[in-house]
């Protein structure tokens, strides 16, 4: 997500202990009953589920997202299988998804081909003579990348990348915009550091270039991994951080074609960008202009030597993982083990339907949906977010610090808000696409180079608010701040998150407290500047503005307060867009059930409904993450840990009344710290 998530009992005051009888769809045995729920509301809901479970061999975390897309990946395995083989002729669609998981999983076919799939890019980047055939290159590597506009996603592994997007300033039309990229490790912090653990994954990391070389029997794989290692660190240099790259007013810098060879001189652009297919574009949109004039200074002052070394390194690395079983090994070795803490790779299915889905994502979408989401779960999520949308408009209206003339341009953003539930209205074409079943890596380049195309297409027509950026079966959910859009996947839509046969407070705990957190997004630090056109512009007061923006800083500096590690903090700035989005979706789902269930009876088990509410949302925040996984996400994540975004609930003095919280609990926040923004 850029987003986000998810029983009457009796307290004892003196002790916060709690009498528990069963309660339908509410895992008490998760619970640990030891711990007062003011003291760690994450530990009280989740403590015995947190002591029972172990994170498997195979992953870096393990909790309930990854419970919900292990079920989504063996229905998915089940269908690619019945697809196989079924008895009557597939359609195009299915022998597609068919053909492409059976080029994952043709091993034999892998391994006697060895390093064969590589040999003609290898011959183009030795025939690179001078500088303009290297941005010639570079451009024809550029890729799109669908999910941008979030801190944790605005960069590629290709030097550049390119997202196609409703323009910020005119929302009537389409713009190219280019993203920073170049790098292997996960941050510019990975390069530049010199707390002791980075300079271990360096050290490791250059370790890792030598050692694919030597497999690939390049010669002096050991000089070469210096030179290579050197260059990514000064392409780190001039990249952006994470928090000035999620800042939207920061990243829209239009550049004329001419801009580039004024502002970015030492790449061929004209190369760059007729090698890219945008060769007549006149306009763009650089989301991190040091970077770019960053990589152009570096193509005209690297020996031409290095920038190929380092393009044979990053070609091998990237396809590392469909190569023969020892590339594949040395890739996870380090990027799994050593980067990521996972003792044990995944099983070749379960990375066969990983990939088959990722890579071919509306059609594996297009076969979950017809099997296992109906008409009538559609239907009672819209109705859910029917509800939403009337509680957030309801929190507007009841909003003493905002003055009306703001007021009356935030429910207008509100009643145009396309949100789209399960699947998109329109379906991918995927006619052009043509799949070898014996050819993986050529498989991936056509995907590439097919998405390429669709998104360079869009660049000529009308702007399409309804379209989708995720798969309707990811497990996951995101708003589209510029489209002011959002995207409900049916895999996101199933147990615990959403059961059409629990009681509904517990849908509005856990989908609801998600399906509010996206809504919010489009009033959090950074959609808050959007108005429902879409286009990027002040809609506020400068007095609601100065509000909204003190009482931001006050959440910022509530997850400032938290340490994972005693050297580690949360980033509060980083993560404050959804820490917003967290606060006021967990708010406005809470006034949405009560506003649904009005006139229904209280749900009946041994918890209020106020507490089950409550328990379902930290409930479905249970998660655990290895110690390299943890620190990761806490450098390059936009989302705070899980237990912290639990803590969310300290924030609302429903929390406090359902669970008779009081001062001197570790919880507890004084009535005037609690962050009220929506």
């Amino acid at each position: 997500m850029r987003v986000s998530i998810p029983r009457t009992m009796m307290i004892l005051a003196s002790t916060g202990i709690v009498a528990l009888a069963s309660t339908p769809g509410l895992d008490t045995s998760a619970m640990d009953r030891s711990v007062k729920p003011g003291d760690d509301f994450y530990a009280y809901a989740n403590g015995g589920w947190m002591k029972a479970t172990a994170i498997p061999a195979d992953r870096g975390s393990y909790g309930v997202f990854a419970e919900v897309a292990e079920r989504t990946n063996a229905r998915i395995a089940d269908l690619i299988d019945r697809v196989a083989k079924g008895r009557t002729t597939p359609s195009r669609d299915q022998a597609l998804v068919r053909d492409f998981h059976a080029s994952v999983m043709d091993v034999a076919g892998i391994e006697a081909k060895g390093l064969r799939p590589l040999k003609p890019v290898f011959k183009r980047i030795a025939a690179i003579h001078d500088r303009t055939q290297l941005a010639r290159y570079l451009g024809d590597g550029l890729r799109a990348d669908v999910d941008a506009f979030n801190a944790t996603n605005l960069t590629t592994r290709n030097v550049l990348g390119l997202w196609v997007a409703q323009d910020l300033k005119d929302p009537s039309r389409y713009q190219p915009f280019l993203l920073q990229g170049g790098l292997s490790l996960p941050d510019k912090d990975y390069y530049l550091s010199e707390a002791p653990r980075m300079v271990a994954l360096r050290k490791a990391y250059r370790s890792h270039i030598a050692g694919l070389l030597k497999l690939a029997q390049i010669p002096e794989p050991e000089a070469k991994a210096d030179r290579i290692l050197e260059l990514e660190t000064r392409i780190a240099q001039s990249h952006r951080n994470r928090e000035d790259s999620g800042d939207v007013e920061k990243g829209y810098n239009p550049w004329t074609r001419a801009d580039f060879d004024t502002k970015a001189p030492g790449l061929d652009w004209s190369a760059y960008f007729t090698a890219a297919g945008l060769g007549t574009r006149q306009d763009f949109v650089v989301w991190q202009p040091e970077a770019v004039v960053g990589l152009s200074a570096l193509v005209a002052s690297v020996p031409l030597d290095i920038w190929k070394e380092y393009l044979v390194f990053q070609a091998l690395d990237r396809a590392a993982f469909m190569l023969p079983k020892r590339f594949a090994d040395a890739s996870f070795a380090f990027y799994g083990q050593t980067l990521g803490g996972v003792p044990q790779q995944r099983a070749r299915g379960k990375r066969a339907v990983d990939l088959t889905s990722e890579a071919l994502g509306q059609l594996v979408g297009k076969l979950y949906v017809h099997e296992y989401f109906s008409a009538e779960d559609k239907a009672r999520v819209q109705a859910m977010v029917g509800h939403l949308l009337k509680a957030f408009e309801r929190r507007i209206d009841g909003l003493e610090w905002m003055k009306p003339e703001t007021k009356a341009k935030a429910k207008a953003k509100l009643a145009v808000m396309k949100v789209g539930v399960g699947y998109p209205d329109t379906w991918i074409d995927y006619a052009p696409l043509k799949i070898n079943r014996k050819d993986v890596l050529g498989n991936l380049e056509r995907i590439d180079r097919f998405e390429l195309a669709r998104q360079l297409a869009k660049l000529q027509g009308p702007v399409d608010r309804s379209e989708w950026v995720m798969t309707p079966h990811v497990v996951n959910a995101v708003n589209l701040p510029a489209m002011n859009a959002m995207n409900f996947p049916a895999g996101m839509l199933q147990p615990p998150y959403f059961d059409a046969h629990q009681p509904d407070v517990l849908n509005y705990g856990a989908i609801g407290a998600i399906i509010g957190h996206e809504i919010s997004h489009s009033f959090d630090d950074q959609g808050a500047l959007f108005d429902a056109t879409g286009r990027l512009s002040n809609w506020w007061t400068p007095e609601d503005l100065a509000h909204f923006q003190a009482s931001a800083a006050k959440l910022v500096a509530q997850y400032n307060s938290y340490r994972p590690f005693p050297d580690v903090a949360v980033n509060g700035k980083l993560t404050l867009g959804e820490n917003i989005a967290d606060v006021a979706g967990l708010a406005v789902a809470f006034d949405a059930f009560r506003l649904a269930q009005k006139d229904q009876p209280t749900p009946a088990g041994a918890f209020s409904a106020e507490q089950q509410f409550f328990l379902a949302y930290a409930q479905s925040w249970r998660d655990k993450a290895r110690e390299p996984v943890l620190r990761r996400r806490i450098l390059t994540d936009g989302h705070a840990p899980a237990q912290y975004r639990t803590y969310t609930v300290r924030n609302l003095d429903a929390w406090y009344a359902a669970f008779g919280v009081e001062p001197g609990q570790k919880l507890y926040l004084k009535p005037e710290d609690r962050v009220r923004i929506w």
